[in-house]
């Protein structure tokens, strides 16, 4: 019991101090709810377009309508938002291959990209994968590597980019990295570079992680598309499936060209009843967002008060709802994945184990007790078994859950 108060002293105290951070999110929140709940207005959002089509899924007024908000929401010129994206690297694969053929170049501008992108672009892989990878349809690809492994290299930007350079990929948030996820003010930058060394450039936003937690979007700084998953944030942990693209026009079509078939693109694809749930997540997302973002920072909080490294820190200003905790020993990794399983409302009773998973080349430990499959919105922990150990914590649908996920960790530890 005498753990038990420790722990619940310990969280209340972080909490007290931090008002000044809790503040800042919750007015990012109240910008992002007004900026969503005016595209309602005016597209006039209604019950009818709640309703489905079937077959092939023509003349779907509803499918329209939510296009047209998520393009408002986003200021973008069009949007493409379908359940038919299968997951968030799905959506990007779509974007990157509806947009380049066989001798364009793709330049990574922030080095690596995650692993399961890695797969998609021909870097990593078995031999059939590669095959049907952009590289192994006639990409060129390069990238920037990071200086230190953390910080965007500008000056190797400028100079790798030129007239020959396609599109540049853009990734917001850190993925199994340790390295920063990149701000709004970032991306500003890159994009201004690019353009700059050659205007044509399109600049391509992994935004997956990202939607809500500041006031702009990348496509406000300069971006061209953008791209992420209807299970992350913009699904307000509600929405079953899907993804995004949005941006210029003619880079959506390419891309609805890619997910569908040339000539039929955006027109196409039953929603199979999902309108309502798609419209409603993005609603409530805002509020979502926020109490993830205030789960993030209070972890970043009490890590650093026990010992661990944590990024980002609590007092930085931040641009995802990824939280990454380095353990520096599996076993922490392992304990700290099993006590957020154990405090999901969904298979608590389940014990995760480090695994191989398809696109990745470590085993990889999963926790995420979650109504959605592989939802990142909701409270979750996953992180690669490979040094330095570290716990990527994202998500939670109630600032409440991430308290209680965080207070009961400390009693294990404590114990």
């Amino acid at each position: 019991m005498q753990g038990f108060m420790n722990s619940k002293e310990m969280i209340k105290k972080a909490q007290s101090s931090l008002k000044e951070q809790f503040e800042v999110i919750e007015d990012i929140r109240d910008y992002n709810q007004e900026k969503v709940l005016e595209a309602f207005f005016d597209n006039k959002v209604a019950p009818e377009h709640f309703y489905t089509v079937s077959g092939y899924g023509h003349d779907d007024l509803g499918r329209e309508v939510l296009d047209k908000v998520y393009a408002q929401v986003f200021k973008a010129e069009k949007a493409l938002v379908r359940i038919h994206f299968a997951s968030g690297t799905h959506t990007l694969a779509c974007a990157l291959f509806g947009n380049l053929k066989a001798g364009d170049k793709l330049l990574s501008v922030a080095g690596e990209p995650y692993d399961t992108m890695q797969e998609v672009i021909g870097t990593m892989g078995d031999e059939e994968t590669k095959r049907s990878s952009l590289i192994g349809n006639g990409i060129i690809y390069d990238e920037v590597p990071l200086i230190n492994n953390t910080d965007i290299d500008f000056r190797g930007i400028e100079q790798k980019v030129d007239e020959t350079t396609t599109m540049v990929l853009i990734q917001r948030s850190k993925g199994y990295s340790t390295r920063k996820s990149l701000t709004i003010e970032t991306i500003e930058k890159i994009c201004k570079i690019v353009k700059s060394k050659n205007p044509n450039c399109i600049c391509f936003v992994d935004n997956c992680y990202g939607e809500f937690v500041d006031k702009r979007e990348p496509l406000e700084v300069g971006a061209d598309l953008i791209g992420g998953s209807l299970i992350k944030n913009p699904g307000g942990g509600i929405v079953e499936a899907g993804g995004y693209i949005a941006g210029k026009a003619l880079y959506v079509d390419r891309s609805a060209n890619r997910l569908t078939a040339p000539g039929i693109g955006a027109e196409g694809g039953a929603m199979f009843n999902q309108h309502r749930l798609i419209f409603q997540g993005l609603f409530i997302a805002p509020s979502v967002v926020c109490d993830a973002v205030k789960g993030a920072v209070l972890a970043s909080k009490i890590f650093e008060e026990i010992g661990y490294d944590s990024y980002p820190k609590y007092y930085e200003k931040r641009t995802d709802i990824i939280q990454n905790i380095t353990f520096g020993k599996p076993e922490l990794l392992e304990q700290f994945c099993r006590t957020i399983q154990s405090l999901s409302p969904v298979n608590a009773y389940v014990t995760p184990i480090p695994e191989f998973i398809p696109g990745y080349e470590d085993k990889v430990i999963m926790a995420g007790g979650t109504f959605i499959e592989g939802s990142t919105i909701e409270l979750s922990a996953d992180g690669p078994m490979r040094a330095p150990y570290v716990a990527y914590m994202q998500g939670g649908l109630t600032y409440s859950h991430v308290k209680i996920a965080l207070q009961k960790f400390l009693e294990k530890i404590h114990s």
